[in-house]
């Protein structure tokens, strides 16, 4: 994704994977979460926002490519 210089907190990003549920496949969601309660790195949690971020405006390409991404790094 791309880069961004905005560190975002465990708080912001467990508020947008919330945002997402409804768009997100249910293993993505439930994977996601249990990856928040790991204590992920400031790194990790940056990536997994953006991957969230706007993930139901994506084009269907665009999310299976989010889709991946998510799976890699939740360990799916």
């Amino acid at each position: 994704m791309s880069s961004c210089p905005i560190d975002h907190t465990l708080e912001d990003t467990k508020k947008k994977l919330e945002s997402q549920k409804e768009f997100l496949p249910e293993e993505l969601y439930k994977a996601a979460g249990h990856f928040l309660n790991s204590r992920p790195s400031q790194d990790e949690l940056n990536e997994l926002f953006h991957l969230l971020k706007k993930y139901d405006l994506a084009a269907d390409e665009e999310k299976q490519m989010r889709n991946k991404n998510l799976k890699e790094l939740t360990k799916q």
